[in-house]
């Protein structure tokens, strides 16, 4: 990758999810959690520290015992049980309406009959309940049932914004759609990107200090050029192409 020729959005888009594919390994799509199990966990995680929320959520479950137990908690106990997370005495009466309306629509507490619906319809139905907005709905699909949506939490937002895949007003919401459109609709593809830019946002592209000489997408990113000037030869030879375990573990 040169600086020869200016990339489009688009192609900014597909060369990051290239370089980062080689950079961090391609995952699988096997699901890492059950779909409810992922639902609760993403509502707990919001502001939170991974540690955090799953200590929160194994916290739960270990007072009192299901989802059943769960819903019928008194809910100052169960903001107790989770007082990990950022604010619990808002996230513990929303956790217990969103399994108040599941078991009401469902009869039981599962998310499996998304995986027969389409996806908008999906979208829609997750997205109406309280507290659950477009990302986290995105990666109960994206992850638990193989759904073409691309999640954009913040990392995935700012690292397209510093590279130009998208402006720099365009908001987060307006970001699934714009990325989405710029991918294959093959959720292995936007599940990869979606971890690896997680990933990246962690470890390299820092809110506050982005680590500008480790990362790899140098060639064409807006952010980098504006600072350092194009990406002379020597930077680019001198740019890892493997993350290093030595730099630390990923994140989940």
């Amino acid at each position: 990758m040169t600086n020869a020729t200016p990339l489009s959005p688009a192609q900014k888009t597909w060369q990051d999810h290239l370089i980062l594919n080689d950079f961090y390994g391609e995952l699988s799509s096997t699901p890492r959690r059950t779909p409810m199990r992922e639902l609760i966990s993403t509502v707990l995680s919001h502001r939170t520290t991974h540690a955090d929320e799953e200590l929160a959520y194994s916290r739960m479950l270990e007072t009192f015992g299901d989802w059943e137990g769960v819903l019928a908690a008194p809910t100052s106990e169960l903001a107790h049980a989770i007082r990990t997370t950022r604010w619990p005495d808002t996230q513990a009466p929303r956790i217990q309406d969103i399994l108040r309306r599941i078991k009401a629509e469902r009869g039981e507490f599962t998310l499996d009959f998304l995986a027969d619906w389409p996806t908008e319809r999906g979208l829609q139905w997750l997205t109406d309940m309280p507290g659950i907005g477009l990302k986290t709905a995105s990666l109960v699909l994206l992850f638990n049932f193989q759904k073409p949506v691309l999640p954009v939490d913040t990392h995935v937002h700012r690292i397209a914004q510093r590279v130009g895949m998208i402006g720099p007003k365009v908001s987060a919401e307006r970001a699934h759609k714009l990325l989405l459109e710029q991918l294959p609709q093959d959720a292995r593809v936007l599940l990869n990107f979606h971890k690896h830019n997680y990933w990246h946002g962690q470890r390299v592209c820092l809110y506050t200090k982005p680590d500008c000489a480790r990362c790899p997408l140098k060639a064409f990113c807006d952010y980098y050029i504006e600072h350092y000037g194009p990406a002379t030869p020597e930077a680019l030879a001198a740019t890892p192409k493997r993350w290093d375990t030595a730099w630390g573990e990923l994140p989940h």
